[in-house]
């Protein structure tokens, strides 16, 4: 696909939900927007009100490599969800302890999180709903196939995960894991590196944002 480069989440978010109201909204069951956070929510703001549903978040946490956190050795999300790219670990070395270490410092994160942008509330229903999530873009799948995951145990319909932009490795990988029947992404482009190089303004989305947006919603 050719490579697009969006002036901000917005402009990106826009854009995707064209591309979702020409790709089958006629087909979706009630859908629910599930933004991650932080950056996906931006996205995720413009979807559900281009599609009139509900938004909410579906909170997910990278594990990253010890020494090089940037890099994702894999992720968790609610509902006790994990995923982790076993090559990462093994090429980067790391063992059982370690990773437990980790995992136990970002589910800390995790559940933070998820009582500050929920609070008291609980997640949208998705039994019997299209959950379609969203993220600002993939690089290697995994926070992606985790929240996935999140919403299929929740018992959605169907999970469809909408991006603007994925790496075509990822995306690959993407279409062939059983916890996604959709995806729908605007670019895969040649010589992906990182996301972020594919917006003019990838300036970091705060709390207060996220919050702002999911209280506008409601």
């Amino acid at each position: 696909m050719t490579q697009r480069v969006f002036e901000d989440r917005r402009d990106a978010g826009r854009r995707l939900a064209a591309l979702l109201r020409e790709h089958g909204r006629d087909a979706w069951a009630r859908p629910v927007v599930l933004g991650l956070p932080r950056g996906g929510v931006p996205v995720a703001a413009e979807v559900a009100d281009s599609l009139a549903a509900p938004l909410d978040v579906l909170v997910v946490r990278k594990l990253g490599l010890p020494f090089r956190e940037e890099v994702a050795m894999g992720a968790i999300g609610e509902e006790g969800a994990r995923v982790l790219n076993d090559d990462v670990v093994a090429l980067g070395g790391v063992d059982a302890r370690t990773l437990a270490a980790v995992e136990r410092r970002e589910r800390a994160e995790l559940e933070a999180r998820v009582r500050r942008f929920r609070g008291d509330a609980p997640p949208i229903e998705l039994a019997g709903r299209t959950a379609i999530v969203v993220d600002d873009g993939v690089a290697t799948g995994a926070t992606a196939r985790v929240a996935c995951l999140v919403a299929r145990a929740r018992a959605a319909a169907s999970v469809v995960l909408a991006v603007p932009v994925a790496s075509p490795d990822a995306a690959v990988g993407l279409v062939g894991s059983p916890a996604i029947d959709e995806l729908v992404c605007l670019s895969t482009p040649a010589g992906f590196m990182a996301v972020g190089q594919y917006y003019l303004d990838f300036t970091q989305t705060t709390d207060a944002e996220v919050q702002a947006l999911l209280a506008a919603n409601r």
